[in-house]
């Protein structure tokens, strides 16, 4: 009896000698029912194919790809796509599938989705990602099977294909959209800078250095023609003086100091000719123009030093001509009279055009925080159009590499395969595990016939129930006399055996 006590393994090989034959009628009616079994159920193929992912002909760093989702999730988002009602029902309807059992549609969209399996191969190279991916279905028909399995990856391919081109089309077109709004803005920023430098032309900062630099040219301008409209003044005086004299000594008459004067005179009118000359061809510091202007005011000097007394007023007569030394005069001071003219033009010309450029200066820090808050949203939306004008061609190319079917894209490498053999029930391993579930139910009958028998068959059993001591054992008889045998006295001594132990 199991249970009652820990056995020993020769008990438990008595045990097995006493119902083996229990353990070999399981085996012999389980073995081979599975075995027949295995041939009744309606066999499973499975049809399998291969598809890899092969990536785009132009390498990545000349043209990059627009979708760049894992592709985990692109098949994971394909094959909810292509398991829905409306992909499966076609070809259920096409190949008949699960007809003629009394199913509906939903139940036989249900049992495809089953039937259809897609594993990704793992990459080996340690970076993740996934180079390929099988695309099995399983029925009873081999043919059907493979047709199948040929459909759903070859909707794989296609939807794969025109993901990737819906996905670059919409990537370019959206684009385009906001490169065009992006433009208007650009343009906008740009008539209002434009406006701006044209209210502002020539205060703008970067060309304060160059107001500065011309003013200071202004300036060094205006210097000179301060002094030559001074020396032409200058000039002016002493030829209107020198007229002055030349008629009043041909009305009076001339005298021994008047002649030196008037040859003083002379000599200070051929200097400042001389020095007209020279202004005409080098600057006033150049060293001849510096000695005649020290003569000529050392000549001055000594003229206003000499005592002039003017004569009393004569009155010319009437066709008197003028000498040709007051001739010269005259024309001397119409020329310098004309000179100081533009010059005088000159000057105010370009004390004008300096007050321009101090007040251009005086603006300029006004103006130039405005000129950055222009140029800072001009800058900005500059650059965000060209940001978009570059993702735009990179997109442009990469649509146009996808409709020339140039970029990653699924490949099939293997056709699906016409199975030869079902994919179940496989004949061995039922016959196998038939004959192993036909001991283990064998064993456990024997475990539980042995756990019902309550036979006490030794010492142990006996005190496992009694806790008391064993006195003797009558050994067992292999063979119980019959009446026939106990009326005769032989039969009597040659078939039954006695024993007796006495034990304390």
């Amino acid at each position: 009896m199991l249970g009652h006590r820990a056995l020993k393994i020769d008990e438990y090989l008595e045990i097995l000698k006493r119902r083996w034959l229990v353990i070999v009628a399981c085996t012999a009616v389980l073995f081979p029912a599975v075995v027949w079994l295995s041939y009744i159920i309606p066999p499973v193929y499975e049809s399998q194919t291969l598809v890899l992912v092969q990536q785009q002909v132009v390498p990545q760093d000349y043209v990059k790809p627009v979708v760049n989702e894992d592709l985990d999730a692109q098949l994971a988002s394909m094959k909810e796509q292509i398991l829905s009602r409306s992909r499966l029902e076609p070809i259920i309807r096409r190949y008949s599938l699960y007809a003629g059992k009394g199913l509906t549609m939903d139940q036989r969209v249900a049992l495809t989705r089953k039937a259809i399996s897609v594993s990704q191969i793992r990459s080996d190279t340690g970076h993740g990602g996934t180079p390929g991916f099988y695309v099995a279905f399983d029925a009873h028909d081999p043919h059907t099977a493979q047709l199948v399995c040929s459909e759903i990856t070859s909707l794989f391919v296609t939807e794969n294909l025109n993901a990737m081109q819906q996905s670059a089309e919409g990537t370019t077109d959206f684009l385009k959209q906001q490169l065009s709004d992006a433009k208007r803005t650009l343009d906008a920023q740009d008539a209002r800078l434009a406006a701006f430098q044209e209210k502002y032309l020539g205060r703008l900062p970067d060309e304060q250095a160059s107001n500065t630099n011309t003013l200071q040219a202004l300036t060094t301008q205006l210097d000179s023609i301060t002094q030559s409209v001074s020396q032409m003044q200058q000039n002016v005086t002493f030829l209107q003086t020198m007229i002055a004299q030349q008629k009043h000594e041909k009305q009076a008459g001339g005298s021994p100091a008047q002649v030196e004067q008037d040859e003083r005179e002379k000599e200070l009118t051929a200097l400042i000719q001389q020095k007209t000359e020279l202004e005409t061809q080098y600057t006033p510091d150049y060293p001849d123009v510096v000695a005649v202007t020290h003569k000529i005011a050392q000549l001055r000097a000594e003229i206003k030093k000499a005592p002039f007394k003017p004569a009393p007023a004569v009155t010319v007569a009437q066709g008197q001509s003028d000498s040709p030394e007051l001739q010269r005069l005259d024309t001397q001071l119409h020329a310098v009279q004309q000179s100081l003219i533009p010059a005088k033009q000159q000057q105010n010309r370009i004390e004008q055009q300096i007050r321009v450029y101090e007040s251009r200066i005086e603006q300029s820090p006004k103006v130039e925080q405005e000129y950055k808050q222009i140029t800072r949203d001009h800058a900005t939306a500059l650059q965000f159009y060209d940001s978009l004008l570059k993702k735009m061609n990179e997109s442009s190319m990469a649509t146009a590499l996808q409709r020339r079917q140039q970029g990653e894209q699924f490949s099939v490498m293997d056709p699906p395969n016409l199975p030869e053999t079902p994919k179940f029930p496989n004949h061995k391993v039922f016959a196998v595990g038939g004959l192993f579930a036909g001991l283990a139910i064998g064993v456990l009958l024997c475990a539980l016939l042995e756990f019902r028998d309550t036979s006490l068959r030794n010492e142990a059993d006996i005190w496992a129930f009694t806790n008391l001591p064993t006195l003797s054992v009558i050994s067992h008889t292999s063979k119980v006399p019959s009446k026939r045998d106990r009326r005769s006295p032989r039969g009597a001594t040659s078939n039954s055996e006695t024993a007796e132990s006495v034990s304390s």
